[in-house]
């Protein structure tokens, strides 16, 4: 469930994609640049995160300066599918360079995340489907933005779609549980997305073969039917976990 209707989305993602950016601060608990911005747009100014490129930290299992099109790409998938968990995320041109910018969603300040997270929520659930098509390897407990409209939104997938299955996360509440026949079909919708549909976008975003290691994980999960446990050979969880 998303606060935000079609349209408004659509006018978001128009207007972070024109708008003129102005860095105001930095978030600096984040491992890569991480910078608070405001975008002016016509009449309103939409408050966002700008991740430039030219700041991301080189990880030794990722590739280069890759991370922003991960986050666009995690946008664009839940996006497609009609989840909507992801905050409208454009990629584009900033103060820095070329980055992911993303609308700046308010947490509802009265939910213990601590205690929120291991709830048997649907929106989280919808979160947890999100990461095993995305192969997600650090869904953190502070990357859950609930509001107070009682929409639950993700941040933070720029480690994602890599080649091994590397899916690390808070979110294993549902291990082993079936899959519903709305969850099935929203599988088999990702996979028709990624493979032929938007293949073309997809490629532009991330390499051949993380597309295809993709497509064979959303298979294996189609096959088995279930959520995923967690692999013995990767740690399950995020350090730190928060």
């Amino acid at each position: 469930m998303s606060f935000l209707g079609a349209q408004e989305i659509e006018e978001y993602l128009r207007d972070l994609s024109h708008g003129e950016i102005s860095v105001t601060g930095r978030l600096v608990d984040a491992s890569n640049a991480t910078l608070y911005a405001s975008c002016e747009v016509k009449e309103r100014t939409l408050i966002c995160i700008y991740k430039p490129i030219a700041g991301e930290r080189p990880l030794w299992d990722f590739p280069d300066g890759t991370l922003a099109n991960r986050e666009y790409l995690t946008f664009l998938v839940s996006h497609w599918l009609g989840l909507h968990l992801v905050p409208p995320t454009v990629l584009r041109d900033g103060p820095y360079g070329t980055g992911m910018v993303q609308l700046w969603i308010d947490i509802d300040e009265n939910v213990d995340l601590m205690e929120f997270f291991k709830e048997d929520n649907p929106e989280l659930r919808n979160i947890a489907l999100l990461d095993l098509i995305t192969n997600n390897t650090d869904r953190k407990i502070g990357h859950l933005i609930p509001t107070s409209e009682g929409a639950v939104y993700g941040c933070d997938h720029g480690v994602t779609f890599h080649t091994e299955d590397k899916l690390r996360t808070v979110l294993w509440q549902w291990a082993k549980q079936p899959f519903s026949p709305a969850e099935l079909e929203l599988l088999q919708l990702a996979r028709m997305l990624i493979a032929t549909e938007k293949r073309d976008v997809v490629l532009g975003l991330i390499e051949e073969e993380e597309l295809d290691a993709t497509v064979d994980r959303i298979d294996r999960a189609l096959a088995e039917k279930c959520f995923p446990e967690p692999n013995p050979d990767w740690p399950a969880v995020p350090w730190p976990p928060f």
